[in-house]
């Protein structure tokens, strides 16, 4: 058994993005941020989150302010990180905490908004790898394994943006 684990999924959400929910996050996120834009600059001097952050004292919360619009949307995840499943196709990591960020934003071209959320998982008991997957049991189960309880398993396939963001052995 390798220790108490939380892995970390950063999911990009930007004009590509093809799935529905992301289409909803990308829309009403550069929505908020355009009008936190003008709030900040009300003469609309710069268009950029960069140039916001870089020239108006106090820009730099425009992330935290533009997060409430995807707070609904995470919501309607049930607390289950997206894009990550079993090997059964079954979504199954839960999360409660999330980091939103915005990467880059034009107020007038939208198609250049680019987000990244980080999911950040509920503990994970990490029993061993198996090629490029992660053998867990959700839950801390150090000590129902060592004392010999059957404990249920599932197996997280190691993929891009996804990582163990902390370990505790003991």
């Amino acid at each position: 058994m390798k220790g108490l684990i939380h892995l970390c999924y950063r999911k990009l959400i930007d004009a590509s993005s093809q799935k529905a929910w992301d289409k909803f996050v990308f829309d009403d996120t550069h929505l908020e941020f355009y009008m936190k834009a003008q709030y900040f600059d009300p003469k609309g001097k710069h268009k950029t989150l960069q140039e916001l952050v870089t020239n108006v004292p106090n820009a730099s919360q425009i992330h935290g302010m533009v997060s409430t619009a995807a707070v609904g949307y995470l919501r309607q995840l049930n607390d289950i990180v997206p894009d990550i499943t079993n090997p059964y196709g079954k979504l199954c990591l839960p999360f409660k905490r999330f980091k939103f960020e915005i990467i880059h934003s034009h107020i007038h071209r939208k198609a250049e908004h680019k987000v990244t959320i980080y999911f950040y998982s509920e503990p994970l008991t990490w029993i061993d790898t198996i090629g490029h997957q992660l053998l867990v049991a959700y839950g801390d189960q150090r000590e129902a394994l060592a004392n010999g309880e059957e404990v249920e398993t599932d197996l997280i396939t190691l993929q891009p943006f996804l990582n163990i963001s902390s370990v505790r052995n003991q």
